[in-house]
């Protein structure tokens, strides 16, 4: 075998370890959502009590993430990702096998903090495996695990908990992550440490401060009324100030937390802003989704995941599809390609009807699928096309937080915006319900509405609270399509990626 052919298979085996990492990881990000209602069954919890098997998660993630370029650069790259990989697995064994509430939220807590480096560190160890000219490949086969295990995660945890239980969407990580240890242990090489850097421990605190309660703020506004509540209130104007102290503080200090001079990487920071907006767009629409489908369209769980799931599909081939086209054409034309396929797909989303077929759904969702592969990769590429490679470990965890804060914010935006549109719809509708008019007073001839009795005042404010639902759906897909059509305009400000590799820049002393 010569040389180059060895290269080729240590690169493919080092890519399938840290996917295995990434595909967990990715995975349970979604995995748990469909399985809270048996959960909130078996541990005899309210919807606020079991909330807190999602949020323990997040804010935990959120708070741990900023860590990994520290962390790697004082035990090494390699060690890191080994101890994640064996928290991670444990803890998920630990979930499953849960016998309290309180017990799962303090191991997702802990699953969490170990799972906050894997996406990151894997990212971080392909840009290092793969020569820059190979970038889009590498990044074609990491969004593959990034972006489909969100996607598919509600579809194998509606058929696990249906067919199972709901503690295996647990216990599905434990073969992936012994699969992944050993083959990082095996085939990842370690990185040169950095003794000498120090522990920027005012800096960390400002941000896990910021992180967690913006976090807090995203996850448990919706059920606490927002601004009515003190709570709310409080970590907004935490989030909004530690977050304000950290970038001064960043800025001025010797040896900050975060290395400044990443910022002024021109694609990295736009990367940074366009991911954080996919991140809105792509959790955002599989939040609306299963509820629009279940709640308004009558179909079962297992349903709602079969058609969800071409949508992952989709993503995997735009993604292969950037991975053959990666070297041959300026990636910014493919991004371009992508956000009009997303448009397209939002602009059709927003015609769906209580008549509209699997068919449109499905279709819908293969486009925007497609489209979202077609940005995810270019962008991770462009991003990091021009990053001093000893900024990865520290850009690729800032890079996978903005785009996790995006979802949070997008999640919560649009289920807030959804409430809020439901009653506007539903008073605007009310309007039209008078005996003068002439529609109105057609149904009532022919028996479809009547005014005079209960049972037919409660019948005609469910049909006209279905309707307002249903608008308050489409007009959630419309905001989305609107900032895609953004992002569309902001194409202008990335540079084309550079052919040679970044150039280093020595850190402050």
């Amino acid at each position: 075998m010569t040389q180059r052919e060895n290269q080729g298979v240590s690169r493919g085996l080092v890519t399938l370890s840290v996917m295995l990492a990434t595909i967990m990881q990715a995975l349970d990000t979604t995995i748990a959502n469909v399985a809270l209602p048996h959960m909130q069954g078996a541990m005899g919890a309210t919807q606020d009590q079991v909330s807190w098997v999602l949020t323990s998660y997040i804010v935990a993630a959120a708070i741990a993430m900023p860590m990994t370029g520290f962390i790697s650069a004082r035990i090494g790259r390699k060690q890191l990702f080994l101890w994640s990989v064996v928290g991670f697995t444990i803890t998920s064994a630990l979930c499953g096998a849960a016998q309290t509430l309180d017990q799962i939220v303090i191991f997702r807590l802990l699953q969490g903090i170990f799972g906050a480096s894997l996406v990151p560190l894997s990212q971080s160890v392909l840009l290092d495996t793969y020569p820059t000219e190979q970038h889009g490949s590498a990044m074609a086969m990491w969004g593959v695990g990034v972006m489909v295990g969100p996607i598919l995660g509600p579809s194998l945890g509606g058929w696990l908990t249906e067919y199972y239980n709901w503690r295996w969407v647990f216990y599905i990580n434990i073969p992936f992550g012994v699969l992944a240890w050993l083959g990082i242990a095996t085939f990842v090489k370690e990185t040169p440490l950095d003794p000498k850097r120090k522990f920027d421990l005012f800096g960390f605190m400002l941000l896990a401060i910021a992180i967690g309660s913006l976090q807090l703020f995203l996850d448990r506004g919706e059920s606490q009324n927002w601004f009515a509540s003190m709570e709310i209130v409080v970590e907004a104007i935490l989030a909004a100030l530690t977050m304000y102290m950290f970038i001064v503080h960043m800025f001025t200090a010797n040896q900050p937390f975060l290395e400044p001079q990443m910022f002024r990487d021109r694609n990295f920071v736009i990367g940074l802003l366009f991911i954080f907006i996919i991140g809105i767009v792509l959790l955002a629409t599989m939040a609306l989704l299963p509820p629009y489908l279940q709640n308004l369209m009558g179909y079962p769980v297992i349903d709602v995941g079969l058609l969800l799931t071409p949508r992952g599909f989709g993503t995997m081939a735009g993604m292969m599809l950037v991975g053959k086209l990666a070297n041959k054409v300026d990636l910014r034309y493919l991004i371009v390609i992508g956000l009009l396929l997303m448009i397209l797909s939002l602009w059709q989303m927003t015609g769906f009807s209580i008549d509209v077929s699997r068919w449109e759904i499905i279709y819908t969702g293969v486009i925007q699928g497609l489209g979202m592969g077609l940005v995810f990769v270019p962008l991770s590429t462009i991003s990091f096309s021009t990053l001093a490679p000893q900024f990865r470990n520290e850009g690729t965890a800032l890079y996978s937080l903005i785009r996790n804060i995006g979802s949070s914010i997008g999640i919560s935006a649009v289920t807030t915006y959804l409430s809020q549109r439901v009653q506007i719809n539903h008073a605007a509708f009310a309007d039209y319900i008078t005996p003068f008019n002439k529609a109105f007073q057609a149904a009532a001839h022919v028996g479809a509405a009547d005014l005079s009795t209960t049972i037919g005042l409660v019948k005609l404010n469910n049909d006209v609270t279905y309707q307002a639902s249903l608008l308050g759906y489409l007009q959630d897909f419309r905001i989305m399509m609107f900032l895609c059509v953004l992002m569309l305009l902001m194409m202008v400000l990335l540079r084309k990626p550079q052919k040679r590799a970044p150039t280093v820049i020595k850190r402050k002393p």
